[in-house]
């Protein structure tokens, strides 16, 4: 393969301003390139601005902190507020055709998951992103509250599970909320750090009980009870104050077979499979047995994972963007190429990274460090090549005035920042965001301020 020295000529469009995104333009700008990140949200940061849980602020603030000086390169011109897709404001085809260099999609993976059992559209079951969304202030998630009852089940074992469960215990406080793990407790996907925040509500002689049960599951397969409950009970003396009488419980190898609703609609339970473990090609699964079990329940939480949008103008294959199965560009042997697998091959100088590369996969620092590769297989794919000398720029600045609707920039955001300061300050909170777009537009003066508001 020959290679050239990467040089300002290089412009490529990264879809998506979340940690991967912006962390693989710094990665790309270090090289040589221009580049164009185009974020649907106004606001930048993705899931480290409307994932990571509100008291978190030390750990946000210091993400943002990081992106501001990521935003404040020159070669890097930000636009928010515009969408690209098969119905978006500009469309992925369009992109290619202006004649950017390459195009990572840094888009994540923003679509929920569907389980597509019986009884999932029933009032009472939402997924994780309805809430997290919510208490994140995200639009417009900020105004349409779930409904969350006094009896909650969160489906899943991973840090999602985690962040939903303290809201449930921590901010609501409502009566129990159990936790429903599909395999056994050493396949759980959370870390400890964040059970800690959690685990002074857990009913510990409930735990044991369940542990004793499915002993003989674990040892079947070769696992250690005794290390099973050690990875709960580590948690304990490190464990947050507790701050309500929630009744914390987790049920493991379970799975959700149906939702049951009464003649309202409402959730009223759900039925579980109960499932067994076994061992294939050296990974745990389970398998669902016809032993049944049926849990009283008016509000259901999926915690199961995300997919990417299916509009945006790229193949999905099983939730996910298709990837070259045989990459030119491999970093660390992963393929990082969108794949069209009609015509079976690469499409041409398009790249992926982060949760749009392997849907929802880890977490801030993992997306991180997805980005910074998904930036060097576009360098290495663009030190291949001669790069083009067509306009885009001013073909996308064109059609971004063409627009009905405000695009932003990053001047505008510092603006917003400093207006949510000033507010933070004058109502002495920790701090302060705009719920919804408009008023974030407003602020910004980017439309007119809206009356009541």
């Amino acid at each position: 393969m020959n290679s050239k020295p990467i040089n300002d000529s290089g412009k490529v469009a990264v879809i998506g301003a979340g940690p991967a995104g912006l962390f693989a333009a710094r990665e790309l700008v270090q090289a040589g390139c221009q580049v164009t990140l185009l974020n649907r949200d106004i606001r930048p940061g993705g899931l480290a601005e409307y994932g990571i849980y509100p008291l978190k602020l030390k750990i946000k603030e210091g993400l943002r902190n990081q992106f501001r000086q990521i935003l404040s390169i020159p070669e890097i011109t930000y636009y928010g507020n515009v969408t690209v897709g098969d119905h978006g404001d500009l469309h992925l085809a369009e992109l290619q055709q202006a004649g950017f260099d390459a195009i990572l999609v840094c888009a994540g993976a923003q679509r929920n998951r569907h389980l597509g059992l019986p009884g999932e559209d029933l009032k009472g079951v939402y997924h994780a992103n309805d809430l997290v969304y919510h208490y994140n202030s995200m639009p417009p998630f900020s105004h349409a509250c779930p409904k969350i009852g006094k009896k909650a089940l969160v489906i899943g074992a991973g840090n999602v599970m985690t962040d939903i469960t303290c809201y449930l215990i921590h901010e609501l406080k409502i009566d129990q909320v159990t936790v429903v793990a599909r395999r056994g407790p050493l396949q759980v996907k959370f870390e400890k750090k964040q059970f800690e925040r959690i685990s002074a509500n857990l009913n510990l002689e409930d735990f044991d009980d369940q542990l004793r049960t499915i002993d003989p599951l674990l040892r079947s397969i070769g696992e250690d009870p005794d290390e099973a409950r050690n990875i709960f009970y580590e948690c304990l003396p490190k464990a947050e104050e507790k701050n309500s009488d929630t009744r914390f419980f987790i049920r493991f190898l379970a799975s959700p077979y149906r939702f049951i609703g009464n003649k309202d609609g409402k959730l009223i339970g759900v039925e579980l499979t109960k499932n067994i473990l076994t061992m294939k090609d050296g990974e745990v699964q389970a398998i669902p047995t016809e032993e049944v079990m049926c849990l009283p329940a008016d509000t259901v939480i999926l915690a199961i994972g995300n997919q990417v949008e299916s509009d945006l103008g790229l193949p999905v294959i099983k939730g996910e963007y298709a990837k070259n199965p045989t990459p030119e560009f491999p970093i660390e042997d992963l393929s990082y190429e969108a794949f069209d697998p009609v015509q079976n091959k690469p499409i041409e100088g398009v790249f992926l990274a982060g949760w749009s590369r392997k849907a929802s996969e880890g977490l801030v620092g993992h997306a991180r460090k997805d980005g910074v590769n998904g930036a060097h297989a576009v360098i290495q794919y663009l030190a291949s090549r001669q790069p083009g000398k067509s306009d885009c720029m001013a073909w996308l600045n064109d059609r971004l005035q063409q627009l009905p609707h405000p695009v932003v920039t990053w001047k505008n955001i510092q603006e917003l920042e400093k207006n949510e300061r000033r507010i933070a300050i004058e109502k002495n909170l920790l701090q302060f965001i705009y719920p919804t777009n408009d008023q974030m537009l407003a602020s910004m003066g980017l439309i007119k301020e809206i009356p009541g508001q």
